[in-house]
């Protein structure tokens, strides 16, 4: 068993007192073996501060709801184990996205204005027909969309980039992920100068520093890196022909 005493230096804010300016606030909490920082924001909930925000859904790493700053880097609450941290440990509110109170941030909002912007739908002027079978897929194309789409959209990547604290409307790698998602996606049916409209700009793709944040800290490890380049070497063959 763990005898370590961990100190929480957590970040309060109420949006319903505006009077109160956003302040931080200690816990001590005793460690557990196989204790995360999510078991342990539960237990001050639980027995010293019922009333403090964050958020959470399946705690198993797949919904991304509980990412916060730990000690300054964007990470999963239920994925990060408080062993592999200093027993003084800081938690914060993901920058860019809205804060809503304490660690809460509102995510859901930014990643619907994302799919708007990146049109994140199939686009085909093919009618459907109920009755005819599915178009068959080869496994290498399926296995790469299915990589893009193993994103949680849980804000790593956008709390950690450098452009997208800057640029309000840049839309970070989640942004370049779902781009390239669609673009080996055989089903859909834009053209190279749609797909240059919609992300050939610094808003998009020619926006990043390079500085790869992103591809450092996101929890699922996709290939955010590579994501990048395919995206550029695309836009860029395309932007001699627009």
């Amino acid at each position: 068993m763990s005898n370590r005493t961990l100190t929480f230096n957590i970040f309060r804010f109420d949006p319903y007192r505006p009077e109160v300016a956003p302040y931080m606030q200690s816990f001590s909490v005793e460690e557990l073996d196989g204790m995360t920082v999510f078991v342990a924001l539960n237990k001050i909930r639980e027995t010293e501060d019922t009333a403090i925000k964050f958020d959470f859904v399946c705690r198993a790493s797949i919904c991304g709801s509980c990412a916060m700053l730990i000690n300054g880097r964007p990470q999963l609450a239920c994925k990060t184990l408080t062993r592999n941290l200093p027993k003084k440990i800081t938690l914060m509110p993901l920058p860019v996205f809205k804060l809503i109170g304490d660690l809460s941030v509102d995510t859901g909002a930014w990643f619907r204005h994302l799919s708007l912007k990146t049109k994140s739908w199939i686009h085909t002027d093919k009618a459907f027909d109920p009755q005819v079978l599915e178009e068959r897929m080869d496994n290498q194309t399926a296995l790469d969309i299915y990589e893009a789409e193993r994103c949680i959209e849980c804000g790593c990547c956008i709390a950690s980039c450098a452009t997208a604290n800057i640029m309000e409307d840049f839309w970070g790698a989640a942004g370049i992920n779902r781009v390239a998602r669609f673009m080996i996606d055989p089903r859909d049916g834009r053209s190279g100068k749609e797909y240059f409209e919609v992300i050939g700009s610094e808003q998009g793709a020619f926006g990043c520093m390079g500085l790869m944040a992103c591809d450092d800290l996101c929890p699922m490890e996709l290939p955010l890196q590579m994501q990048l380049a395919f995206v550029r070497r695309k836009m860029l063959g395309l932007g001699f022909k627009v």
